[in-house]
């Protein structure tokens, strides 16, 4: 079973959290990229930032749905969503746009787990680490791409 060492990016482009997200935008444009980890001040690996995050800003707010009963009112939806939401809009920094709960694998992780992990969290970028470091990145092309280049097995070995 191949394992994350084996599909990783192991040349992995980081971007600052004080980048602004017009670098940002050409950065994966120039690079064709979809994602990558952020680092904070001290260089320690803080979170991720997709193209997804970059798209957010876009698009519209969505205002939650409210319903008068006597004299309170009630959210059907998360107030707390559209506080982030309209953050995450405004946002001029990676910091402001990023995800800030860092999912990562370590490089003896599974393939599989690794799959699985990419579709339950609805995670684009998986930063491979190892204890503190940052040693390489899972993207969706990675897994792919090995999907396509591993060799039929043949007669059932």
């Amino acid at each position: 079973m191949l394992k994350a060492k084996d599909i990783m990016t192991r040349d992995v482009i980081t971007v600052d959290a004080g980048m602004s997200v017009k670098e940002l935008a050409e950065l994966f444009y120039t690079k064709k990229i979809s994602g990558a980890p952020v680092r904070d001040a001290g260089g320690k690996i803080i979170g991720v930032v997709t193209e997804s995050d970059l798209i957010d800003q876009n698009k519209r707010v969505h205002i939650p749905t409210v319903v008068a009963i006597l004299d309170s009112f009630l959210f059907l939806e998360s107030p707390e969503k559209l506080e982030k939401d309209i953050k995450k809009i405004a946002g001029t920094k990676v910091d402001d746009i990023c995800s800030h709960e860092l999912i990562s694998v370590t490089p003896e992780t599974p393939m599989d787990e690794v799959a699985t992990l990419m579709a339950e969290r609805h995670v684009h970028t998986l930063p491979v680490m190892d204890g503190e470091k940052l040693v390489g990145v899972i993207g969706r092309d990675d897994i792919i791409r090995t999907m396509f280049q591993e060799e039929p097995k043949k007669d059932g070995k």
